[in-house]
């Protein structure tokens, strides 16, 4: 799988197109679409990566894409898959060479979505996508969408603000992976295990973090918006999507919209829980909007 140098960092890159799944349209129509509408960027959750967007049904990215007949790019931000580590990230947050080392710092979502995004972006030749994230990568496609221009933005429980009950989650998943396989079983998709997990839940865990809010940001978002949240996510309450509708909602009658989809039987991984129903109404959602 190839890796790409983002400001001296390699992330790894997997580019997707439209056609090998089951839910493919035919090859004629394929061909028509790919390169005409917005490609899809994939933004992998808190401990995710390019390999942990397996699903019961398959690839889960590529699922979308031959649903929507669009390309598709998934990436794993650094210290994650197998993107170069974050060195030393449990030390003291600290930049050699303009690039950062040591912990995360409460605004590295802030950093990945207006730093390096654009800059992979840049690199892979891609011009107003169409952003699909899940939890931190909603966050980082909601604050990247506030930014710069995208084709549409959808969202799966993405965090625009800190909640207890988020906390709490995280610090559950803090003793798993101390004492449970978790750890195990995620070594499977990081090559840094350790780091990957620690430059998460150090950052979130970090009382500074309490202050991440990113609700002003989502006023500044022009491009359409699909926010999904699962009823019994443990990671957030339905407030973190309804509050991008407000704040959406707040501005003139000439800025985006916001559509909310709120699904039963789902926690915090819709694309896992209700990964069929979350295909269908993404590709709806973007058959109305090129």
């Amino acid at each position: 799988m190839p890796l790409i140098d983002v400001h001296g960092v390699r992330l790894e890159v997997r580019r997707l197109q439209p056609g090998a799944g089951a839910l493919a349209p035919a090859g004629e129509r394929v061909r028509q679409w790919v390169g005409q509408r917005a490609p899809l960027v994939f933004l992998h959750e808190g401990l995710g990566s390019v390999a942990m967007w397996q699903t019961r049904s398959g690839y889960w990215p590529q699922l979308v894409c031959d649903a929507t007949g669009r390309d598709g790019v998934v990436y794993s931000r650094q210290g994650y898959g197998q993107s170069d580590p974050v060195p030393d990230v449990r030390g003291e947050p600290r930049e050699v060479d303009g690039r950062r080392q040591g912990r995360l710092l409460p605004d590295y979502l802030h950093r990945e979505a207006w730093q390096v995004l654009p800059a992979l972006l840049q690199a892979l030749g891609i011009e107003n996508p169409a952003l699909i994230g899940h939890s931190d990568g909603g966050s980082i496609a909601l604050l990247h969408a506030a930014r710069h221009p995208v084709a549409a933005c959808v969202v799966m429980a993405p965090h625009v603000m800190v909640e207890d009950v988020s906390i709490r989650s995280i610090e559950a998943a803090r003793t798993a992976f101390q004492t449970t396989d978790l750890r195990e079983r995620l070594a499977r998709y990081h090559a840094d295990v350790d780091g990957a997990f620690w430059q998460w839940n150090d950052a979130w865990l970090n009382p500074a973090f309490r202050a991440f809010d990113i609700r002003a940001e989502c006023r500044a978002i022009r491009a359409p918006v699909l926010a999904i949240q699962g009823v019994d996510d443990a990671y957030g309450s339905m407030a973190q999507i309804d509050e991008i509708e407000h704040q959406i909602a707040a501005k003139s009658s000439s800025a985006g919209h916001c559509l909310l989809l709120k699904l039963e039987q789902c926690g915090h991984s819709p694309q896992r829980d209700q990964e069929t129903l979350t295909v269908a109404h993404i590709a709806r959602f973007l058959a109305e909007w090129p």
